[in-house]
């Protein structure tokens, strides 16, 4: 794979984790950002792959663009539990 092909790549992975950590915190928004917060962490440690944890956290660790709020502190509590 180039390297242009790999930066793409990565960057379409990145994109679909912040999507998806997005989401998950979209149906806990009702709650409070701590609560909501806790939530997404646990719902990403139950089902995301360990690979795709480790991405999000170094996402988060590039600056984490695209993040809201509560998905963005659920990432940040996840870096302990790598």
């Amino acid at each position: 794979m180039s390297s242009s092909n790999l930066i793409s790549h990565s960057t379409t992975t990145d994109n679909k984790l912040v999507y998806m950590a997005n989401q998950i915190g979209t149906f806990f928004k009702s709650q409070d950002m701590d609560t909501a917060s806790a939530r997404i962490a646990e719902h990403i440690v139950k089902f995301w792959d360990p690979r795709m944890r480790r991405a999000i956290v170094a996402y988060l660790d590039a600056g984490g663009a695209g993040l809201d709020p509560a998905a963005r502190q659920a990432v940040e509590s996840l870096r302990p539990r790598l």
